[in-house]
């Protein structure tokens, strides 16, 4: 996550070296710190130093990593030549490099060689089965093809190993979701709060998938969810405070009120339904009468 201040002196040094007023290197440098993408730059100001002998030499060995980040923002870019003429230099210099090894399988992807990176990528995995760059290459490659299912497929053999990769719990439950493998999706959500209980984006999701699975229990449980995104946001989330109204309705028309925590549950309903038409009030007053109707129908009697 880039905070405020990395933000800012990105901006002023991508200011400042667009500007003529130089720091190209400062620059570059701050980029692959952050992780973030700024390709087109990148390209511009690396190529920049890569072409002036002085200034290359000066870099010493980080010469190769500016090769390899401009050989990737190239790539990028659709300038396949010059990610060619990179990667080509840095074959040379590491013949037997893996890291070399996944440069050249990137390249045959933006290639639109899809077929022939999947191979390398298979037999680079051969020599190296725990190379988690490769491993997610492949699932990249599969969903590019439309083959969802290997997709699925590999990202569990992934996790198997990789348990602790947010980022793959998260695509696979949202490819689950897209094929309306609820349950599963389910499961997913599940390991992301197990391991991230403080994030409120888990909490709501998975109380959407539970609230479309449905049935009276799985209501319960999204209520609950819904409750704890609300906590977890300060009760600034409408779409929780929407589910909490929601499932407190479903609740009630399913277990006929003689279940005695939905009838406590109609407090946090009218908790949820204040918070809202006063949010509306502030945000869209157009559309408050609206709301007030919706909400009404769902209202639960006490």
């Amino acid at each position: 996550m880039v905070t405020k201040i990395e933000e800012a002196e990105l901006s002023r040094l991508e200011s400042q070296v667009d500007n003529g007023g130089g720091g190209a290197w400062d620059f570059l440098c701050l980029v692959r710190k952050l992780k973030v993408r700024r390709s087109d730059k990148v390209l511009k100001h690396g190529l920049s130093i890569l072409n002036d002998p002085k200034k290359r030499s000066a870099l010493g060995p980080d010469e190769w990593t500016l090769y390899e980040q401009v050989a990737i923002a190239a790539m990028d870019c659709q300038s396949t030549e010059v990610a060619k003429d990179c990667i080509k230099i840095l074959q040379k210099r590491f013949p037997d490099s893996k890291r070399v090894g996944r440069l050249e399988g990137l390249f045959l992807e933006a290639k639109g060689s899809l077929s022939e990176a999947e191979t390398a990528y298979t037999s680079f995995l051969e020599e190296s089965p725990f190379d988690q760059v490769v491993q997610k290459r492949k699932i990249a490659i599969a969903k590019a093809g439309g083959k969802i299912i290997k997709a699925i497929e590999l990202i569990n053999k992934y996790l198997e190993t990789f348990m602790a990769d947010h980022d793959a719990w998260r695509e696979l439950a949202e490819i689950y979701v897209s094929l309306q493998m609820y349950k599963q999706a389910a499961f997913c959500y599940e390991e992301l709060i197990l391991s991230q209980p403080m994030n409120p984006l888990y909490h709501l999701t998975y109380a959407d998938v539970l609230y479309t699975i449905g049935g009276l229990e799985n209501l319960q449980m999204a209520k609950k969810y819904y409750a704890s995104t609300i906590k977890l946001t300060g009760g600034k989330n409408q779409r929780a405070l929407f589910g909490v109204c929601l499932c407190t309705s479903a609740i009630a028309q399913l277990s006929k009120g003689r279940n005695k925590e939905d009838k406590d549950g109609t407090d946090l309903q009218s908790l949820a339904a204040t918070a809202l038409e006063k949010d509306y009030k502030q945000r869209a007053p157009d559309k408050l009468q609206l709301l007030t109707c919706a909400l009404k129908s769902l209202r639960v009697s006490s």
